[in-house]
């Protein structure tokens, strides 16, 4: 079975806005909308694949990244382990470079139905933590 390592930015404006990007019709979880990010490449840490893939995938060079949280999701055909990192300081404007929709959504309405059911669990954590912050 394919194991995909997954490096993956949550980036955060100081709004607690969140950048989200539209996964692609041809992709696997089409439709759905993530959190910029993309494979780990043999040799690269996984801070190292999460800066590539944001300039790759959003345009924006990330200065500091802190480490959230891993999680591991059994699909029929494959393993996933997502690494997410908090990106809270970066140059430049994310923006869909790949052509993709793109959207600031605050933290507090992160809707875990418009992501992929792997995603489900640092959602439910990203909106607990930003009604922790409303208080």
């Amino acid at each position: 079975m394919k194991h995909l390592n997954i490096a993956v930015g949550i980036i955060r404006n100081p709004q607690q806005e969140v950048f989200i990007t539209r996964r692609a019709a041809d992709s696997h979880m089409a439709g759905f909308w993530e959190f910029p990010g993309g494979k780990i490449e043999q040799g690269e840490t996984p801070e190292q694949a999460l800066c590539r893939e944001l300039m790759e995938e959003t345009g924006i060079a990330a200065h500091q990244v802190q480490f959230l949280q891993m999680l591991e999701h059994r699909f029929n055909d494959r393993i996933v382990t997502l690494n997410f990192y908090v990106v809270e300081d970066w140059a430049g404007e994310p923006y869909g470079r790949e052509g993709q929709p793109m959207r600031w959504v605050r933290q507090a309405d992160l809707c875990a139905e418009e992501f992929p059911e792997a995603n489900a669990s640092i959602i439910k954590l990203l909106v607990a933590q930003a009604a922790d912050t409303a208080q």
